[in-house]
């Protein structure tokens, strides 16, 4: 008895074929594609539509991807122009080959360029082309230097707004201060009650405030505690906020904030009788400035600075037979203190100038 269907059923189910359309069949020439010809020397390539002719001693010249694809092991299928498709983005496939070529090859200059050779790279198997691309990253990103924004403060509105961002979660960066004997380190984890606040650098300079003339060294002087702002800024720019005020009252004032609050004033300028009339002079008190920078790093940690080291630092008077609880209830009015001792006082006259006295 045969096996094979026959009656109403078997011609319903023949009728329900769909018949293949011609080049679809299974085999070497399934979709229209035939087998490379084994004794060509050369091979053309349609990656992602991008279209190269090489030769097969390149493509087999490394141990890569390519390597296992012509040299036999695999069958490879071409369409009927004779290109071998491969289903990648062709950008950098020209880079490749010259890799295969030649050993190496410039790689481009762009981050992102990059990221896609190593991509493709990868894809292929080139190990050497995927090592030299992961060392140019590296290098980039070792030599890539931090970004130092400086903010041009345009109102006491802003200021303000500024000054109460610093308390905005921020990385620690490792820092150690010792002073006599004393070492203290952030706490690598803070709880969300003791979040840091930025120590902020302020320079206030407005040469248009002056009412009188300057004398000889005020316009050097003031250039100095500019540049002076600026290397400063570039310096602890990752641990400091440095603002720059163009629009106050003053015409050259240093301030420095920790912990929300300023802590110390430093003012460059001062009216002096010299000849028949009044003249503004402008000061460049490098050391008193460094000094005071230096003291508001300790405004970094979250809990704000140890008393011992403000005392060490000359930031408080030393009160050794006071008791801890006295120490915490009298901490905001050293820092007073501090602010009070470290303002040069200012005395107004009836006409609205300054005469500035310097401790």
């Amino acid at each position: 008895m045969s096996a094979e269907a026959s009656g109403p059923a078997a011609a319903e189910a023949q009728s329900l074929e769909v018949p293949k359309p011609a080049g679809l069949e299974p085999g070497s020439a399934a979709y229209g594609l035939k087998p490379l010809t084994p004794n060509s020397k050369y091979v053309k390539l349609n990656v992602g539509g991008s279209l190269h002719y090489t030769t097969l001693r390149t493509l087999t010249g490394q141990d890569t991807m390519l390597k296992a694809m012509f040299s036999g092991r695999a069958e490879v299928l071409t369409d009927a122009g004779g290109w071998v498709l491969i289903d990648r983005s062709g950008r950098h496939f020209g880079t490749i080959l010259n890799y295969l070529r030649d050993g190496s090859v410039p790689l481009p200059e762009s981050t992102r360029e990059l990221g896609e050779l190593l991509g493709e790279a990868r894809y292929y198997l080139v190990q050497g082309l995927i090592e030299d691309c992961q060392l140019a990253l590296q290098q980039k990103r070792e030599n890539v230097s931090p970004l130092c924004l400086i903010p041009t403060v345009t109102s006491p509105r802003e200021e303000q707004q500024l000054l109460a961002s610093t308390s905005k979660v921020r990385p620690l960066s490792p820092v150690r201060v010792e002073a006599g004997g004393l070492s203290l380190q952030p706490d690598p984890h803070p709880s969300p009650s003791s979040l840091p606040r930025q120590p902020v650098v302020k320079l206030l300079h407005n040469r248009s405030n002056n009412k009188y003339s300057y004398t000889s060294t005020s316009d050097d002087n003031l250039l100095k505690n500019i540049e002076l702002f600026d290397k400063l800024a570039l310096r602890f720019h990752g641990r400091l906020l440095f603002l720059k005020d163009v629009l106050g009252d003053e015409i050259c004032c240093w301030s420095f904030y920790g912990q929300g609050r300023k802590i110390a004033e430093v003012c460059c300028t001062s009216i002096v009788y010299a000849t028949e009339k009044k003249q503004t002079k402008v000061e460049f008190p490098e050391a008193r400035i460094f000094e005071e920078t230096l003291n508001i790093l300790i405004y970094e940690t979250p809990r704000g600075p140890d008393p011992a080291l403000l005392e060490a630092t000359g930031g408080a008077a030393g009160g050794g037979g006071a008791s801890r609880g006295e120490d915490e209830e009298n901490r905001e009015h050293r820092v007073r203190r501090i602010h009070v001792r470290r303002h040069i006082t200012h005395d107004e006259r009836p006409h609205g100038q300054q005469i500035v006295f310097k401790d």
